[in-house]
């Protein structure tokens, strides 16, 4: 994450470490941060910059020279990673219970940020994510066995994921939706995406890649976000990896890295409550109500406030028109998000 940033209306700056800032920049240094891995990170040569927008680049380096030309740069560089992700030999499981509602969570080891197989996997994701996706569709919309799924591929500096998971709709159970995510990846394996599914995907891949290029801000963390993993030229070639992926990729890559013997699967249940343990909160509602009330919990916890504000407008709207029979949720939802605000319920 950027360790600051400033902004005027011509052009905005971030500068970026992998710990942050170099060390000498650092107020109140201790002998714990003085430590050989601290010199390391906190070093002038692993610090990126970033600057867009209007401005004269002449200017630019000769402010750079003269604020941090003084940093020395460590002669040692970063140390080679030593420690690399084992080989899975057999499926593994966990089973958990917690105040959540049931769901599964499927993970498959795959391939580093940078890797070419990685647009096809990328690729492969958006095939089964999203309102549009081949998830959705199956397990939310024709099996109703699942309230909300998802899919992607995480590729990270030096391992990536791909994870599956789904949120088991009230009445059906997470293995449920486990096998219905195993059936829409073994289409994926035995038949080829069709070219017009194929363009959809790439269509919404172009457009993206337009709108982030809207913002001198957005544009400035993404370069910086490139630059710390293959470099800032990444963020320029990878679209043209997107669009060169072919049908016949996207099955090989699903045949190669979801095989069972790969994957880690987590199954949530939701934690009984003992007699008079109950959310308050709760009380009254039917299942259904009761899951989307514990789902806007955790999506509360990680709202932000401008967001929760827009969110009780909507549902201050809903009120006057709601049935009898809603009136008891919408006013549950409405305490939790005046609570998540700092208002009074």
């Amino acid at each position: 994450m950027p360790c600051f940033a400033s902004s005027t209306p011509n052009a905005t700056l971030s500068v970026k470490s992998a710990a942050c800032a170099p060390k000498a920049l650092r107020p109140g240094s201790s002998r714990r941060s003085s430590s050989p891995r601290s010199g390391v990170n906190y070093a002038p040569n692993n610090v990126s910059a970033c600057l867009v927008g209007d401005f004269d680049p002449a200017q630019a380096r000769a402010l750079a020279d003269r604020y941090f030309g003084r940093l020395k740069r460590n002669p040692q560089g970063q140390p080679p990673v030593r420690t690399r992700e084992v080989e899975h030999l057999a499926e593994k499981r966990m089973i958990a219970f917690a105040e959540t509602n049931p769901e599964v969570e499927i993970r498959y080891p795959s391939t580093a940020d940078g890797h070419k197989d990685e647009p096809a996997l990328v690729v492969l994701g958006s095939l089964l994510t999203g309102r549009t996706g081949r998830l959705y569709k199956s397990l939310v919309l024709e099996q109703k066995i699942a309230n909300s799924v998802s899919g992607g591929q995480n590729g990270l500096k030096w391992e990536g994921y791909f994870e599956l998971s789904g949120v088991a709709k009230p009445g059906s159970a997470p293995e449920q939706v486990e096998q219905a995510l195993y059936k829409e990846v073994e289409k994926l394996q035995k038949e080829k995406v069709s070219e017009r599914e194929l363009q959809k995907v790439k269509n919404g891949f172009a457009a993206d890649n337009f709108r982030r290029l809207q913002k001198n801000f957005s544009l400035m963390l993404q370069l910086l976000l490139a630059e710390s993993n293959r470099g800032w030229q990444s963020f320029n070639e990878d679209p043209r990896k997107i669009d060169d992926v072919t049908a016949g990729d996207i099955q090989r890559v699903a045949n190669q890295y979801f095989k069972p013997e790969k994957r880690a699967v987590a199954l949530y249940y939701t934690k009984k409550a003992a007699p008079g343990e109950e959310d308050p909160l709760l009380t009254g509602l039917n299942d259904e109500e009761k899951a989307q009330v514990r789902e806007l919990k955790n999506a509360l916890a990680r709202m932000p406030v401008e967001q929760a504000r827009l969110l009780l407008q909507q549902v201050q709207q809903q009120e006057g028109s709601a049935p009898p029979e809603k009136k008891q949720f919408l006013q549950t939802v409405k305490t939790l998000v005046q609570e998540k605000i700092g208002g009074k319920p």
